[in-house]
């Protein structure tokens, strides 16, 4: 009664365990490792450690992606292993019950027989349910009493095995948010000190100018006298040109790339946020699948999942829509709009906006998930 309760649960939670098992170890494993350098005597130094830091965030923040897709995952089998698990507990105590009407049958000597069973039964099913009881008094006591020890030691491991994967997914969120945590805290002050340095070498650059100025004021007011008309004609030289035209709308070869596409240009300006999935604001991988899923097609979460699905194509074959990656392991994405441009949503300070494919520092790859 309860064997075909327990084989596919028991199985599915241990593949669930074992799967979970590795991705906790390539989530812990992959973190890097970031030592604090000591404070910055620059601005430039500064600068320099919040960019480092920058991108060891993003690719803390795709891991943090994973372990959030892997822990959403996790809670869902443990939803189903909990639904199992009720009904291994109704199978196991209809079983006990079999066996309790057996030995009353036994004790007190009643016998059933199927012409009995046939007059008093209330429907076919009820009739078929004494026939097999009739067969368990027969001859399968002991098969009953098996089946309800197996399906009692099974709703235990379904138990245990859902309630062992569910904290680890929770403790693998949980290290990777920890870390998450400690790099914001650092950009953070990086950025509190790249402005106080700023500022300071600002003051430091005025003040060495100022002296400059009084000692050679009569000097350099003569100099400033002939070199006008020159420096008028300069000014107009390199005055700024204006602001560059919007890029011309994209043209995708299938209606879903094209939405794809289309929502993720339409985010343009809008700020990058750790971890952020729109509509006002997003991380590389939040921008893309906010974009496909409004085209209909559901990506996972982080980056790296992310650009292991559909089809690898070379950049000789890339077509608007297509993913487009970056770095080993990835950690970055965008969507592809063709004449070696992507839009994507690149780091924390910037907004979401249209980027060289090359400007990443990267060889990138495309993978085409929507035609």
């Amino acid at each position: 009664m309860a064997t075909p309760l327990r084989t596919p649960a028991r199985r599915r939670t241990v593949r669930a365990g074992l799967a979970l098992a590795g991705t906790v170890g390539l989530l812990l494993t992959a973190v890097p490792a970031s030592a604090d350098p000591g404070d910055p005597s620059t601005s430039a130094e500064a600068a320099q450690l919040i960019a480092e830091r920058g991108h060891e965030l993003e690719i803390i923040t795709e891991q943090f992606n994973e372990a959030r897709d892997a822990l959403d995952a996790q809670q869902a089998a443990a939803e189903a292993a909990a639904a199992q698990l009720e009904q291994a507990t109704a199978a196991l105590a209809a079983a006990q019950e079999a066996v309790r009407g057996v030995a009353r049958s036994a004790f007190t000597g009643e016998s059933l027989g199927s012409l009995q069973a046939l007059m008093t039964s209330e429907s076919a099913d009820e009739f078929v349910s004494r026939v097999a009881t009739l067969q368990a008094i027969a001859g399968h006591q002991n098969g009953v009493l098996d089946h309800a020890a197996e399906a009692n030691v099974a709703a235990a491991q379904a138990q245990a095995a859902a309630e062992t994967t569910a904290a680890d997914a929770q403790a693998a969120y949980d290290a990777v948010a920890a870390q998450q945590a400690d790099l914001e805290r650092q950009v953070a002050d990086y950025q509190a000190q790249y402005e106080r340095l700023s500022a300071a070498e600002q003051q430091a650059a005025a003040a060495a100018a100022a002296a400059a100025h009084a000692t050679a004021h009569a000097a350099e007011v003569a100099e400033e006298r002939s070199a006008a008309p020159e420096r008028a004609s300069r000014t107009e030289r390199t005055a700024p040109a204006p602001g560059a035209a919007p890029p011309a709308p994209v043209v995708a070869n299938g209606s879903a790339a094209q939405i794809a596409v289309d929502t993720a240009m339409a985010q343009r300006g809008k700020p990058y946020v750790w971890a952020a999935s729109g509509p006002g604001s997003f991380d590389c991988s939040g921008l893309t699948s906010y974009a496909y899923r409004a085209a209909g097609i559901s990506l996972p979460r982080a980056s790296r999942n992310q650009a292991a699905t559909g089809q690898p194509v070379s950049r000789a074959e890339a077509r608007p829509g297509d993913l487009v990656s970056f770095y080993s392991p990835v950690s970055h994405i965008g969507i592809y709009i063709g004449n070696g441009q992507m839009v994507h949503a690149p780091t924390s300070g910037d907004v979401v906006k249209v980027a060289s494919v090359d400007s990443m520092g990267a060889t990138p790859k495309f993978n085409r998930v929507a035609s």
